[in-house]
């Protein structure tokens, strides 16, 4: 892990605190970025949240979706945890939360907003923090490219209807152009270009797609600092009226977190899959696509919703939750096969 991967919780804290500061201090300013977009995009958040993907997109080889006749149960299990399991298990826990446990605390429209940001984040499985989870426990890498690589695919044709699908059954608005357009913007988009730099620069070689990706990996980490400021900045009134308000929506997010790891855990133990690749499975659903998830929920719902906030709260939770999830693996608890994938 490198310096700004290892201490990820602290960098995302600071920038919290810097974006609230600006947001009280400076509102002028932070309305200007606001008031800048375009088809109900705001054009600074987009450049952000490209920096972030494209780095992703371009470490994405989908030929080598060929390996998963080696070992199909561990690839089967990773697409129903987290298309099927995580997306309606997030759902229920942000309803019930949202809408009765913390109801005397949260006005029902900002409810229904929290709601909504935790469901896109639900549907959005995680992509590139995967192989540093995989690293860090000594996952079949190969194999952790598979089980990413298909999410990638499944999620450029799932994301939208599932995520439609949940928001309307929790009443919500859907506003379908809109979700489509940041699917489009965010997925299909900057994945296409990741596949056409690295094509490039593989009939290069592949020593000029490694210089290529330690140059702009920075651009990730500089890209999420920037949302974080910005949404904060945005919601800053809002958070200093209600600090509450994160703890929680940090509940259910936390709940689910650790409940679809041991869900992953427990069918890894049934289908008796190697420790390899069930380590990165059961951390795929654990973990989320929040660059996505952010993405479509200031899309969706604006920059100053509730739905945005949460979304970046669980760029807050899921650091600490996933090293604490790392550590369980790669301890004597985490008992599967020692069997690895040839």
């Amino acid at each position: 892990m490198g310096l700004f991967e290892r201490y990820l919780s602290a960098w995302v804290g600071l920038s919290i605190i810097l974006g609230v500061v600006l947001g009280y201090f400076l509102p002028e300013v932070i309305e200007a970025f606001a008031a800048f977009e375009f088809a109900h995009v705001n054009i600074v958040i987009a450049v952000f949240i490209w920096a972030m993907i494209f780095p992703m997109m371009v470490q994405i080889d989908f030929s080598a979706i060929k390996r998963v006749r080696e070992q199909p149960k561990g690839l089967l299990m990773t697409i129903f945890v987290n298309w099927l399991i995580k997306p309606l298990t997030m759902a229920a826990l942000a309803w019930l939360f949202f809408d009765f446990i913390f109801s005397a605390w949260v006005e029902p429209e900002k409810a229904s907003e929290y709601i909504a940001g935790m469901i896109l984040l639900g549907v959005a499985p995680c992509t590139a923090m995967v192989f540093v989870w995989s690293q860090l426990t000594k996952g079949d890498p190969n194999y952790t490219l598979v089980q990413v690589s298909v999410n990638d695919i499944i999620m450029i044709f799932a994301f939208a209807p599932i995520a439609g699908f949940l928001l309307g059954v929790t009443d919500i608005e859907v506003p379908w152009s809109t979700l489509l357009l940041s699917i489009v913007l965010y997925v299909l988009l900057p994945l296409c270009a990741g596949l056409v730099v690295r094509k490039l620069l593989l009939q290069r070689s592949k020593a000029a797609l490694d210089n290529f990706l330690s140059k702009v990996k920075p651009m990730s980490s500089l890209g999420l600092i920037g949302t974080v400021i910005l949404l904060f900045a945005f919601q800053s009134h809002t958070i200093l009226e209600n600090p509450l308000v994160i703890a929680l929506i940090a509940v259910p997010l936390l709940i689910q977190s650790y409940g679809i790891f041991f869900v992953a855990y427990g069918f890894s133990k049934y289908l008796e899959l190697p420790k390899d690749i069930a380590a990165p499975a059961c951390l795929i659903g654990t973990s989320n696509f929040f660059e996505m998830a952010v993405a479509v929920a200031i899309s969706l719902f604006g920059l100053h919703s509730g739905a945005a906030l949460a979304t970046v709260v669980g760029v807050l939770v899921e650091v600490p939750v996933m090293l604490s999830l790392v550590a369980f693996a790669n301890s004597r608890f985490f008992k599967l096969s020692t069997n690895q994938v040839n």
